[in-house]
């Protein structure tokens, strides 16, 4: 009988750096952590990769004078709005940097009380007893007057004055507003640089149908600018900070990678192992109420097997109802035998409720983001098994 279920391994790697063999040193790391540890590969394990090792062996950095190039020849007027950025000095503070390098003037349109992945931007409770509410439009100086001592609390910064020290750090000027209408933004300008990260589409349409002149932060640096690199499908969107000049963006080749990585393994093991590249994972954190995915998709590349979402049953559904007089290994057989011959298809069934339907990927990256997390564990590769298993595989 079996004792374990799904097992987690954060795999150390020799340390990521331009024009490595990726694949070469995941297979290769993932074989000595097996002779190591002394365990076997089985059909449907799976191997992922975090986004930022991709990123960094493709060499795939732009600067901060690149996105300035991008954005002159995109909005030659050097006036536009920026809406919706993330609060982040990781995420957005070099790409704001380049647009002030860029542009004679900004004004920024952000959310409150936070901006899209839940990094607060003032005080709630100065909110709820203010004469504002979320349909308000707020100047800059009635934020100040009303909202301008607030600090974050993870960070101990205000955003909004980091942000304004670091426009004009460029010789940009800057006009902050906050609003959550992004058709505010068009009382300032025409020329709308839309930052934000899951709604860039509806958002981009919405501003294009009423004439404005938008980009998308997905539209910048979709190709070249000179030597840079580029993402041609998501542009600026997930990339991050490298150095106070540049950033790393989003990986272009994940495809290509988790195909190899797959072929060599199956090569080398005899086991349909799937293989993909994660970024953030899809969770909220309680306290900050930060959503941690600032990344436009939890997985850019992923092999076939991983398509689709998990048709699980409740077993504690089973278990309390058509069960109830059951215990014991009377019970555990009795479920085991339910978990076989459960139907292909358990959409909008209710021996389903309480299980989770989201994408596989999402839900494998989310746990492989919480395994290799975002410090110094040194293990940007993360190895899974019997995550497809259940209680009646023996």
């Amino acid at each position: 009988m079996r004792c374990v279920g799904t097992v987690v391994r954060g795999i150390r790697t020799p340390i990521i750096k331009k024009d490595d063999d990726l694949a070469t040193i995941v297979v290769d790391s993932l074989m000595a952590a097996k002779d190591a540890e002394n365990f076997e590969f089985n059909d449907r394990d799976v191997v992922a990769i975090t986004e930022a090792v991709v990123g960094i062996s493709e060499g795939n950095y732009v600067t901060v004078d690149d996105i300035a190039e991008d954005l002159k020849n995109k909005f030659p007027s050097k006036n536009i709005g920026v809406l919706n950025p993330i609060l982040s000095r990781n995420r957005f503070s070099m790409v704001l940097k380049g647009i002030a390098r860029g542009m004679d003037k900004i004004t920024l349109q952000t959310s409150f009380p936070a901006d899209e992945v839940g990094n607060g931007i003032l005080d709630e409770t100065l909110l709820d007893e203010s004469d504002y509410n979320l349909a308000s439009v707020i100047t800059e100086e009635e934020y100040k007057e009303t909202f301008g001592s607030w600090i974050h609390p993870f960070t101990g910064i205000n955003m909004i004055d980091f942000y304004r020290d670091l426009i004009e750090s460029e010789d940009c000027e800057v006009e902050f507003v906050f609003s959550n209408d992004i058709k505010t933004i068009l009382d300032y300008t025409s020329d709308v640089l839309s930052c934000d990260i899951h709604t860039r589409q509806k958002t981009t349409k919405l501003l294009k149908d009423m004439g404005a002149n938008v980009y998308g932060m997905h539209e910048v640096l979709t190709e070249p600018v000179g030597q840079s690199g580029y993402n041609p499908e998501y542009g600026l969107l997930g990339s991050n900070k490298a150095t106070e000049e540049t950033l790393k963006l989003f990986p272009k080749t994940g495809q290509e990678l988790v195909e190899e990585v797959q072929k060599r393994l199956i090569d080398l093991t005899g086991r349909q192992i799937e293989v993909m590249v994660y970024g953030d994972g899809a969770f909220k954190d309680p306290v900050g109420k930060i959503w941690e995915l600032a990344d436009p998709v939890v997985s850019p590349a992923h092999t076939s097997g991983l398509i689709g979402t998990p048709n699980e049953i409740k077993l504690k559904y089973v278990s309390d109802n058509k069960f109830a007089d059951l215990k014991g290994d009377e019970l555990k057989e009795a479920i085991k035998d339910e978990i076989k011959n459960k139907d292909a298809d358990l959409t909008g069934q209710m021996i389903t409720e309480g299980t989770t339907p989201r994408r596989l990927t999402d839900l494998i990256g989310s746990l492989c983001d919480l395994t290799s997390g975002s410090g110094d564990k040194g293990t940007p590769v993360v190895f899974i098994q019997g995550y497809f298993d259940n209680l009646a595989n023996d």
